[in-house]
């Protein structure tokens, strides 16, 4: 596999911390933002293959967010992590350019197959 760049997006620190170093010593390059500012911020630095966004928040939802991060990059993949999964926030979420929901606590290898996918779908697109 070739080490895909991702930015793992969630202000739950303890959660953040440990998806990011599960998926690091999956061969992932991870990097992290514990708030939808943060993430924006450098996501306008950096490019990634996929985001990996929390829903639920504080100060901005990744609804929000997700919009904001597709407007300033339209290609880029994201992929929702919810604690709180409706079938509303589903829709809404994909509506607003989502790719993948996953509920929380993910498999972090269910997780990497998805990564695995959308970036392949992007290659395949190119």
């Amino acid at each position: 596999m070739t080490e895909r760049k991702v930015l793992l997006i969630d202000d739950e620190l303890d959660f953040l911390e440990a998806l990011s170093e599960r998926m690091r010593n999956r061969g992932l390059n991870v990097a992290t933002a514990a708030s939808a500012k943060e993430a924006i911020q450098i996501a306008q630095r950096e490019t990634y293959d996929v985001l990996v966004l929390d829903l639920n928040m504080p100060e901005m939802d990744g609804l929000e967010t997700l919009k904001i991060l597709k407007r300033n990059n339209p290609g880029i993949h994201v992929i929702i992590l919810t604690g709180h999964a409706t079938v509303e926030n589903g829709i809404s979420a994909v509506l607003s350019g989502a790719e993948e929901i996953l509920e929380k606590p993910s498999n972090v290898d269910v997780l990497i197959r998805k990564i695995e996918k959308l970036v392949t779908k992007k290659m395949v697109k190119v």
